[in-house]
């Protein structure tokens, strides 16, 4: 009995393989590894623990993974023009534990967006800073939604003195006001906390905006949706040296023991692809979504911020409340093979999560399956013959699909 349990275990993870290679993902909160990362799952390390820093172990045996972390902090360093970089956060979540548990205290104001404004649930009083703080305010937003009404956040900053701010989006189709909002900051004590878990590749690839050279204290991050490595989370700075101590311990022992040492020597080489063509795929994706979203308002949907020219980012956020509301469109799209998410939209009220209006879709995984300008429009034609023309088109989604199995933008082709 536990043998066909185990058996069928593997069978159901073999038919997810082969089922993702026949669907379009754009989930905006995914993307893919290249080949020769992924045949570095389940190595040597995937066994073993690495408490504290390189060169200073509570473990023995840890040489090669010293030197694998060791280098990816440099080459993060590199990437992102820092002084700092913290590695050992599993996931974007765990690095903004991290950073809530060390700069946070019980009766602190905190400033974030609201979940319609496309805030992270880690940024809520029922996420990983309502463990800190309950004194939450939300950023009041502009007309459009898409924006914070930076004069009301302002006259919110020097009436409520927060301590923190916490920037970026799950939803997040524009830069934030870092550089705007930076002096109003200091002359009020507050630091900025930029999450830039949605946006980290596009940073990266210089794209989108520098939150660090703008003004914030300090970026927390996941590692796996712009920015094209395995699932952890990372933490970036120049703050002063005392403060990172805090950092350091909010990481271990704070929010973590072991650091899972498989998933960060494959972040290792996928930082190490990003330096090599992150430039050029963060550019991609970016016009990539741009064409998705005039293509999908061509064809008669009802694409958000068309007035700021859709995105600036890798998403495209869409009102499909004529055609059944977000849970709807998403569930009927799924059985079609083509993979999104629901979602809420700024102007909805907070009742509304478990049946948006919206769907959000990321462009960033196609792209590095080396999907183009063509294929937006494609995929847009595709979307709009299954939820406008009622079309079964999960045959034609799986033939379009063949086309592109090869990741891009990574060193599968390289020998040497």
């Amino acid at each position: 009995m536990n043998y066909q349990e185990f058996s069928k275990t593997a069978e159901l993870i073999n038919k997810q393989n082969e089922w993702r290679n026949r669907t379009i993902n754009l989930i905006a909160s995914e993307n893919v590894m290249s080949r020769r990362v992924r045949e570095m799952a389940g190595s040597d390390f995937a066994h073993r623990y690495a408490e504290g820093h390189p060169g200073e172990r509570y473990y023995r045996g840890t040489n090669y993974i010293d030197e694998i972390e060791s280098k990816v902090k440099q080459n993060l360093k590199i990437l992102f023009k820092c002084n700092h970089t913290e590695v050992r956060p599993i996931s974007g979540t765990n690095a903004n534990e991290a950073v809530f548990s060390k700069f946070v205290n019980k009766e602190d104001v905190v400033m974030a967006n609201s979940t319609p404004g496309g805030g992270h649930i880690s940024h809520h009083r029922i996420g990983s800073l309502g463990k800190f703080t309950k004194n939450i305010i939300d950023f009041p937003l502009s007309k459009d939604g898409y924006h914070i009404d930076l004069e009301k956040t302002k006259f919110l900053i020097k009436s409520s003195k927060p301590k923190i701010i916490v920037l970026g989006k799950s939803l997040f189709l524009f830069p934030e006001p870092v550089q705007e909002l930076s002096d109003i900051c200091r002359e009020n004590g507050a630091r900025i906390i930029y999450d830039a878990a949605h946006v980290l590749g596009l940073i990266a690839g210089g794209t989108f905006q520098d939150p660090l050279r703008e003004g914030a204290f300090l970026v927390s991050a996941s590692t796996h949706k712009t920015f094209f490595g395995s699932q952890r989370g990372i933490i970036l700075s120049n703050m002063d040296v005392d403060s990172w101590r805090k950092i350091d311990r909010g990481a271990f022992p704070g929010s973590s023991s072991n650091h899972h040492l498989d998933t960060l020597a494959q972040l290792a080489m996928c930082t190490n692809e990003f330096l090599e063509y992150g430039a050029q795929y963060a550019n991609d994706v970016v016009k990539n979504a741009q064409t998705l979203g005039a293509a999908l308002d061509r064809f008669g949907f009802n694409v958000e911020a068309k007035e700021f020219g859709y995105t600036e980012s890798h998403q495209v956020a869409v009102n499909v409340r004529k055609q059944g509301g977000g849970e709807k469109v998403s569930k009927t799209l799924e059985l079609n093979d083509i993979v999104l998410n629901m979602n809420m939209l700024p102007h909805e009220p907070l009742s509304n999560h478990d049946h948006p209006e919206g769907i959000r879709i990321g462009v960033q995984e196609m792209t590095r399956f080396g999907m183009q300008a063509e294929e937006m429009e494609r995929i847009a034609q595709l979307i709009k013959e299954c939820i406008l023309d009622n079309k079964s088109i999960r045959d034609e989604v799986n033939q379009f699909r063949k086309e592109y199995l090869e990741v891009k933008y990574s060193f599968d082709d390289r020998t040497q």
